[in-house]
């Protein structure tokens, strides 16, 4: 007949250090999984930190040509559709459609 006290003691550190083992990988608050998750999730801040950052310079240079007289001028004709007085503006639209 087999002796279970036996083994269980002969292997109780084992038996603990792989219940341990398991515990730390999938139960744990800190846990391997939740690790992971978590080093995804900063993966995807850094990259939209970057998107941002690149964002940022190029609304400064937007900033810096509006500032000027003739970049506020060509902001003006080109979204506004202004004119000066000696002027005539005409609008081309292209039809995309098919």
């Amino acid at each position: 007949m087999i002796d279970f006290q036996f083994y269980i003691r002969k292997y109780a550190y084992t038996i603990g250090f792989v219940a341990f083992g398991i515990w730390m990988l999938f139960f744990d608050s800190n846990s391997w999984i939740s690790h992971r998750k978590l080093n995804k999730e900063i993966e995807g801040l850094k990259r939209q930190k970057e998107f941002l950052q690149k964002e940022i310079a190029k609304d400064r240079k937007a900033i810096k040509e509006i500032n000027t007289y003739e970049g506020r001028e060509k902001f003006g004709r080109e979204n506004y559709y202004f004119k000066r007085d000696n002027e005539d503006i005409f609008i081309i639209e292209y039809d995309t459609i098919k």
